[in-house]
């Protein structure tokens, strides 16, 4: 797999019914939840519109966007190139780590070899790791969430993150065992805003049993995350973690919410 990070899949191997490990879409293993769609509790086959949710990771899940953030610009500033918070935020959100110093080079008129672009995804990711071990935090309601949510959907995850880094997260924060397919940086050729990503998602769900892609509901905090899932064909929720509500207005997501917090997973079934 290339090196790829954010800056912001699993192809099941087999069909069949969901009761067995569930496969990377680029290989590795996944322990994915044990019911299958039609036992869902309060979901009765063919009856809901939304079959499946697809989250964001960074932003959505996790509270880490300030070390991400973070991250880049300390091992940029070890390169003599300045990012600043504003223009993270503005340019950055939703780029994988490869997409990101690329774009910081060609901003700074920089030449970028391959073998300094693989250096640099490595040191971030372990300065990011390093900063996650002393200040990680769930966005507002995820943990509760996704767990009602689990009751309810077929669940996965769609991120520009490294992987390593989204497994340590899930494994650290007890929800390593809620989701059936993880895309993950380095498993799709374009980053969002390309819809890629989440094509590769539902591709993945219909490896083991089929699911229509507009039955897809996203749940984002990105810009660039918002426009891949719409042109994915699929509904999109947005959190004003990274933006606020008004910077949002318009833009086409089905529902805005602060967090998660305080929502039900129910309210995702008909959007």
């Amino acid at each position: 797999m290339p090196a790829g990070g954010r800056a912001r899949g699993r192809r099941a191997e087999g069909t069949g019914d969901r009761t067995g490990p569930v496969a990377s879409r680029l290989g590795g293993e996944r322990a994915g939840p044990k019911l299958l769609l039609a036992e869902h509790r309060g979901v009765a086959q063919g009856d809901a519109v939304t079959e499946a949710v697809l989250f964001d990771f960074n932003g959505v899940l996790v509270d880490d966007e300030p070390q991400h953030c973070l991250a880049l610009q300390r091992v940029l500033a070890d390169e003599g190139i300045t990012l600043t918070r504003e223009q993270y935020y503005a340019s950055y959100l939703g780029f994988d780590d490869r997409t990101g110093f690329m774009e910081a080079y060609r901003r700074a008129q920089r030449t970028l070899t391959t073998e300094l672009l693989t250096h640099l995804v490595k040191k971030k990711s372990t300065l990011y790791l390093e900063l996650v071990a002393t200040s990680l935090r769930l966005v507002a309601g995820a943990a509760e969430f996704v767990h009602d949510a689990g009751q309810r959907f077929r669940l996965g995850i769609v991120s520009g993150a490294l992987r390593s880094e989204i497994d340590a997260v899930l494994r650290r924060t007890g929800l390593a065992d809620r989701f059936e397919i993880v895309v993950a940086a380095g498993d799709v050729p374009r980053c969002k805003p390309d819809p890629a990503a989440y094509l590769a998602a539902h591709g993945a769900f219909n490896q083991r049993q089929p699911v229509a892609v507009d039955r897809c509901v996203v749940i984002e905090d990105s810009l660039p995350g918002l426009a891949a899932a719409r042109a994915a064909g699929m509904r999109c929720v947005m959190l004003t973690t990274s933006h606020p509500s008004d910077a949002l207005a318009g833009r086409g997501a089905a529902r805005v919410w602060d967090s998660l917090a305080g929502h039900s997973a129910a309210e995702l079934a008909d959007l």
